[in-house]
C-alpha cells in the first residue's frame, strides 16, 4: 500500500492540523496561563457581524454590535468561571460536543483528500460489490385472472407465439401490459414479491408461463435482460470518491484513537466482571 494511503500517515497530517489549530487559538504560553485576560479582537468582531448578516440579511447597527460584543464577553466570563468550578466535568453534553469537534477535525482532513484516479480505480476494483448495479428486465404480460384452466393457458401461449394480438387474450387489469428495463424492487412492488425472479428464468423472446402473482396467473414475454454489473469508473467516480473518503475517515479515526490511547493508562473491568455486574 502506498504510504499516502496509510492511516498513520493521515493521522500525522491530522496531528499537524490540530497543533496548528491550537497554536492559532493560543498564540503563546503566557496568554494560555493568563486566564484573567479577555481580549476581543477584529476576528471576533467580524465573526459577529457575519453571523448577524446571515440571520437578518443586513449589517448590525452600532448599538446591536455593541450588544453582541457584550454578550460575547458575558459568555466568556461565565464559561471560564464554570471551568474554574469544574462544572464542565461529568457533563455528558459538553463531553459529547468536545468529542464531536475532534471528530470534525478528522472528517475535515478526509474530506479534503484528493486522491489520484488510479487510487480510486483501485478502490472500485477492491470494493466492486458496493457499486454493483442490480439487474433489470423488460417484459410484456397478459393477466389471465386468478384461476385460468390449462386449456386457456395453452391456447394463449400458442396463439401469442403464432403471432396473435395480445388484445385477444387475458382479462381487464390495471397492471401495466409492458415494462421497459426495470429493477427487481420496482417489478416486485407492482406484481408482488418474487415476480422478478420468476420471470427472469423464462426464455427471452417468446411468450411463456404461467407466472403467478398476487393478482393471478400471467403469460409473460421477456424482451430484454440486463445482468447485474459494475458501471464504468467514469460513471461512478463521484460515488467512489465519496466511499473512499468515508473509508479513509473510518481508518483515520481508528488510528487517531489508538495513538491517543497510548497517552493514557486505561483501566477497565474485565468481561467476567461486566457479566457479573449485569447479573446483579
Amino acid at each position: 500500500m502506498p504510504f499516502y494511503k496509510e492511516p498513520l500517515f493521515h493521522f500525522f497530517l491530522l496531528g499537524l492540523a490540530i497543533f496548528g489549530w491550537f497554536s492559532f487559538l493560543n498564540p503563546d504560553d503566557q496568554s494560555r496561563a493568563d486566564l484573567t485576560q479577555i481580549t476581543v479582537d477584529d476576528v471576533d468582531v467580524d465573526r459577529l457581524i457575519l453571523q448577524f448578516q446571515t440571520t437578518w440579511r443586513r449589517p448590525p447597527t452600532l448599538d446591536e454590535l455593541t450588544s453582541l460584543l457584550d454578550g460575547l464577553v458575558r459568555e466568556e466570563v461565565l464559561v471560564r468561571e464554570a471551568r474554574e468550578l469544574g462544572l464542565d466535568r461529568g457533563d455528558s453534553v459538553i463531553r459529547s460536543r468536545l468529542a464531536q469537534k475532534m471528530s470534525f477535525l478528522t472528517l475535515s482532513l478526509a474530506q479534503s483528500a484528493e486522491p489520484e484516479d488510479g487510487v480510486l480505480q483501485e478502490h472500485l476494483s477492491e470494493n466492486s460489490e458496493r457499486f454493483l448495479r442490480p439487474g433489470e428486465i423488460a417484459f410484456q404480460q397478459i393477466g389471465l385472472g386468478p384461476d385460468p384452466g390449462p386449456e386457456t393457458i395453452d391456447s394463449a401461449i400458442v396463439g401469442l407465439n403464432s403471432g396473435a394480438s395480445p388484445d385477444e387474450f387475458g382479462v381487464p387489469s390495471l397492471l401495466p401490459a409492458m415494462l421497459e428495463l426495470t429493477r427487481a424492487q420496482q417489478v416486485d412492488g407492482t406484481f408482488g414479491r418474487g415476480f422478478f425472479d420468476a420471470i427472469s428464468s423464462l426464455p427471452p423472446g417468446q411468450w411463456a408461463g404461467p407466472v403467478t402473482s398476487g393478482y393471478g396467473a400471467h403469460i409473460v414475454r421477456v424482451d430484454a435482460i440486463r445482468q447485474p454489473a459494475v458501471p464504468a469508473f467514469e460513471d461512478v467516480r463521484d460515488e467512489v470518491l465519496f466511499d473512499w473518503r468515508r473509508e479513509l475517515k473510518s481508518e483515520l479515526a481508528d488510528a487517531q484513537i489508538n495513538e491517543l490511547k497510548r497517552n493514557f493508562d486505561i483501566s477497565m473491568p474485565t468481561q467476567d466482571q461486566l457479566s457479573e455486574r449485569l447479573s446483579q
